[in-house]
């Protein structure tokens, strides 16, 4: 009864004392399991109850049913410590999974006399204190272990390499605890396929003995402070290997680069890019080399790669023109061939113009060229790139007009143009494409002009859709290596949005941004800018835009920060935008012309004087200018003129202003920086109050989490039944 939308609680099965096996997984099931009697069940074979939402703790008398062999109970919410319990030696449990839950506490020592244990998965739960590896030297038969992302202390002094002799383990896994350093006992692991180290605090050299293995497929150190042993050759066939986030430096060692995944970012390697190395990149499906300090020019000889999907050389020192080449090998080709959907450029040091290669049959779906200094104009072949999603080429000097020809792309969903020269109106009137999918668009600091018109929004229909309407995912590539597991990866933006830059790694389809800023648009504010629907950040400031503010962007319901500051807009706020923009956090109107009373009505009675200043005519809180009826006000501040022969006037009511909030700010922050308590209430606050807030984001996240990692098990276990084969 599996996949499924049963709810309630299990019901009683003790009377179906013959079932052998029980499979309920990915329902909606909740309440506690400790209510079943799962005593009377003495044939129950398979237990599956994964992926539900069932809570409490987990009975011990589940480990003691002579019969049972498979217990999935992971990803519900589980919780507590698992207590002790007696074994024997008949007991024929052999595949345990509790990941994925809330279980707390030390693990107990009774899982380790289950001699028949063969796979045991304990990952992502709060389980703490020290445990000692010798634990698992009485299961013979234990071919798989993952203990990640708890909080161990992992022991393993004594250990000898023997443990594991008959037969010996598979797959480990004991990313994110404290390890510390490698554990010599696994150099003689000779059936080790997966290695997981990953975020252990491991420091000193990887060890050769790993390159030298004649089994190991899959090897991930990553966020350690390992360095590279260079004193052998590397002998390995390992697939996978991620290193990133170490402290390796110097040259390019001589990895595996036949190998499908290759992930060297965020260390100090100091280099040019070997051509040599290059050459051999035969099979190599991703390959990221970012955030080092590599420099030179991008070889030519890496189009020779023609297996490569993902290649990030983002964040380096690299200089030169972007490679001809590498535009052209980005072409459909047939199916399960691979193609070269990613190139991240960003952040470096390239120059001249971008190639107009383009093909016709063009495959990417990530091109960032962000933060470079490539120049002229943008190239029109780039719109043959029609499976293109995420486009990013700011921060540059290109000159070009409003690319109306990437209308052609459909499935565009991240369109970034800001901080470049390009100049002219936005109207695209010849074209009757659209962008049903675009969710950024961020044109912000260039010389864009014109009035912005229904046409100019026309091709914006994707931020007309309804939120509720639309599915909730991360937009992320998906890729499938040979000889290897399903990987992601994740693009990545720099965004300006309530007065900080942010990186966005995980850009969600909701997330929704029209950027306009910094420009010479002018003219009225357009009232179809009330359609935008799913909008979560607006910004228009630093503009010519002359007129009223539309009523209609009350209808802005989801709009978190609206930034209207520095141009000429004119008449009263309109009442319609305190009412309706209830999620309004941010809020700029600065430096316009309005006048009138400041709404006084849901977000807008808590927004700052520097939401208004600047503006002659508005009164009301929090301006310390009262409006006319009611009652003397506050004395506006009074501004000294001088000359060239006057001395310097001091406001003294600017200056007890300024006072105020420099206390103000001290009592409300300090305790915040130095008294740990009230920092930790203030945040469990502020989560309660953000919860509330996006409940459905979050349940749908977790969901998509389950199911994600619900495939990625069937996966693994696919293949570990192909490797037992």
């Amino acid at each position: 009864m599996s996949w499924n939308r049963f709810n309630g609680s299990i019901p009683s099965l003790s009377m179906s004392k013959n079932l052998k096996t029980i499979d309920l997984h990915n329902n909606d099931l909740t309440g506690q399991i400790s209510s079943t009697r799962w005593v009377d069940l003495l044939n129950l074979e398979v237990l599956d109850l994964s992926s539900n939402s069932l809570e409490g703790s987990i009975p011990v008398s589940l480990f003691s049913l002579p019969s049972l062999q498979e217990l999935y109970l992971q990803n519900n919410r589980f919780s507590g410590q698992l207590d002790e319990f007696s074994t024997a030696p008949s007991y024929l449990l052999n595949s345990l999974d509790l990941s994925h839950n809330n279980l707390e506490g030390q693990i107990p020592m009774s899982l380790f006399k289950l001699t028949s244990l063969r796979a045991l998965d304990l990952s992502s739960n709060n389980f703490n204190g020290s445990w000692q590896f010798s634990a698992t030297q009485k299961l013979k038969d234990l071919n798989y272990l993952d203990l990640s992302y708890n909080d161990l202390s992992i022991e393993y002094s004594g250990i000898n390499s023997s443990i594991f002799s008959s037969p010996q383990i598979s797959t480990l896994k004991l990313a994110s605890n404290k390890l510390k350093r490698f554990p010599d006992f696994l150099r003689n692991q000779s059936a080790l396929y997966v290695l997981d180290l990953s975020n252990s605090q491991i420091h000193g050299e990887i060890p050769h003995w790993i390159w030298e293995s004649i089994s190991l497929m899959i090897l991930n150190l990553s966020n350690n402070h390992l360095v590279m042993n260079l004193e052998r050759p590397f002998l390995s066939i390992i697939r996978v290997v991620d290193l990133s986030s170490n402290e390796l430096q110097g040259q390019l060692p001589s990895l595996p680069w036949s190998a499908d995944y290759l992930d060297l970012s965020k260390n100090n390697f100091h280099s040019s890019i070997p051509t040599s190395i290059i050459d051999s990149m035969t099979n190599t499906h991703f390959l990221s080399l970012s955030s080092n300090k590599f420099y030179g020019s991008i070889p030519e000889s890496i189009c020779n790669a023609t297996s490569l999907s993902v290649l990030d050389l983002s964040n380096n020192f690299l200089s030169g023109m972007v490679p001809r080449c590498l535009l052209e090998m980005s072409k459909t080709r047939e199916q399960f061939e691979p193609i070269l959907a990613v190139l991240n450029l960003r952040k470096n040091y390239l120059t001249g113009k971008i190639p107009d290669t383009f093909r016709s049959n063009c495959g990417l779906q990530t091109l960032d060229l962000g933060e470079n200094q490539l120049e002229r104009k943008l190239p029109k072949s780039l719109a043959k790139c029609t499976n293109l999603e995420f486009l990013d080429i700011g921060n540059n000097n290109i000159e070009d007009t409003f690319p109306c020809y990437l209308t052609k792309i459909s499935m565009l969903r991240v369109l970034v143009l800001r901080s470049n020269k390009f100049d002219g109106p936005i109207d695209c009137m010849e074209s009757n494409a659209t962008w049903p999918m675009l969710q950024i668009l961020n044109l912000a600091s260039n010389n864009f002009s014109g009035k912005l018109t229904e046409k100019s929004f026309g091709i914006l229909k994707a931020l007309m859709a309804n939120k509720d309407e639309v599915e909730l995912e991360h937009i992320h590539r998906n890729f499938q290596f040979p000889r290897a597991y399903g990987f992601n990866y994740q693009d990545k933006l720099t965004i300006i949005v309530k007065g900080l830059s942010l990186n966005l790694v995980k850009i969600l389809t909701l997330f929704t941004i029209l950027d306009l800023s910094c420009n010479n648009f002018d003219g009225p504010l357009p009232k179809e800018i009330g359609n935008f629907k799913s909008l979560y950040v607006l910004n228009l400031s630093h503009n010519g835009f002359t007129g009223n503010i539309p009523q209609s962007l009350g209808k802005l319901s989801y709009l978190e920060s609206l930034d209207l500051s520095s141009n000429k807009l004119t008449g009263e706020i309109p009442v319609q935008l305190a009412d309706g923009l209830i999620f309004l956090s941010v809020l700029n109107l600065s430096f316009n012309q309005l006048s009138g009373k400041i709404p006084q009505i849901k977000q807008f009675a808590t927004f700052p004087i520097s939401s208004y200043k600047g503006n002659i005519g508005l009164c009301g809180f929090p301006l310390e200018e009262h409006c006319k009826g009611e009652g003397p006000g506050l004395s506006p501040p009074t501004f000294v003129e001088s000359d060239s022969n006057s001395g310097i006037g001091i406001d003294w009511n600017f200056i007890s202003v300024e006072l105020g909030f420099v206390f103000g700010f001290g009592i409300s922050v300090g305790p915040l920086m130095f008294w740990k308590r009230w920092r930790m209430c203030y945040y469990k606050h502020a989560d309660d109050i953000f919860f509330k807030i996006f409940p459905r984001l979050y349940i749908t996240l977790e969901n998509r989490r389950r199911q994600a990692y619900m495939n990625h098990r069937r996966r693994a276990r696919r293949n570990q039944g192909r490797s037992h084969e």
